[in-house]
């Protein structure tokens, strides 16, 4: 069977990494997983400087999901190149990395830092640009496009991947965007704004009130926001949000997605990126298919 996907010009052995936040650096999850089984492992947040995040509380379990409001916590960029991504080119698997910014300059000043040193960089347009009054880039289609076009011209060889959010008015719209202006290919999707109350305490159940929701919950909504755009853009799509078992990474293969992020699973099951690569394994035995390729937006309708 032929398990190789491509992302651009990165070729992934399979079809399955992990969600950025969701993974730590790679090396938390060594105890529990080969990192050479994945086809790529995608790190949490990197920004310029370190961030310390959010107060406590940050994390709570909903029905079919989880709120999290980390607030980008991360070892910056210069820890990141000296001491983490060292140890991720041990292993035999692609590294992602996710980057965050506040203004177009510090995006590129990532991407600059990064391109070449990393298989592919993940752009995260969910972040407030501090120098427009906090406006989330992805809320503007002028900002969005200015912020994919400026970085795209520093990347010169790892991947870009723009992750998008459901969040914004119309991701297939923000999907066009993103391959109009260059992306190799788009993630989607990113949590969902959402927020808990302790109708005790009547207090908020995250210290900054609204977190982002993912888990299970938002599966049905990731895959037809996949299925949408793969029918608008000719770039591939890296599916998320609530993939638990191979039976819900296959959805997002056959609504169109190229490759798939696991997440929120691995809290749940830190084995959960190695049990699902194995069950697209079976489902393709048992279904004859010889190449993981032919069932990429293979929905019949």
């Amino acid at each position: 069977m032929n398990l190789e996907v491509s992302i651009g010009h990165m070729r992934m052995k399979n079809p399955v990494t992990t969600a950025s936040g969701t993974f730590g650096y790679g090396g938390e999850y060594a105890g529990f997983v080969d990192l050479n089984m994945l086809g790529a492992v995608t790190v949490k947040g990197i920004s310029l400087e370190p961030h310390r995040g959010n107060p406590p509380p940050r994390l709570y379990e909903t029905a079919c999901g989880m709120l999290n409001s980390i607030g980008l916590q991360n070892v910056g960029l210069e820890r990141f190149l000296k001491e983490k991504l060292p140890y991720l080119r041990r292993f035999d698997t692609k590294v992602i990395v996710n980057i965050l910014g506040g203004s177009i300059d510090e995006y590129c000043r990532l991407a600059s830092g990064l391109d070449g040193k990393v298989d592919a960089i993940e752009l995260n347009v969910s972040c407030p640009n501090v120098k427009r009054g906090g406006i989330i880039f992805s809320s503007n289609t002028h900002m969005l496009r200015s912020l994919i076009r400026e970085v795209r011209a520093v990347v010169k060889r790892s991947v870009l991947i723009v992750k998008l959010s459901p969040n914004s008015s119309d991701i297939v719209q923000h999907a066009r965007i993103s391959e109009a202006e260059g992306a190799d290919a788009v993630s989607m999707i990113n949590t969902i704004a959402a927020m808990a109350i302790d109708i005790h305490t009547r207090k908020p159940r995250l210290s900054n009130i609204i977190g982002g929701l993912s888990g299970p919950a938002i599966k049905p909504i990731g895959v037809r926001m996949v299925w949408e755009a793969h029918r608008s853009i000719g770039i591939p799509i890296v599916g998320m949000g609530g993939i638990m078992t191979a039976e819900d990474a296959i959805e997002y293969m056959l609504a169109g997605a190229r490759a798939v992020s696991v997440g929120t699973a691995n809290f749940v099951n830190p084995r959960a990126t190695m049990e699902i690569l194995e069950g697209i394994k079976s489902y393709m035995q048992t279904h004859g298919i010889d190449d993981i390729n032919k069932i990429i937006g293979g929905l019949i309708c």
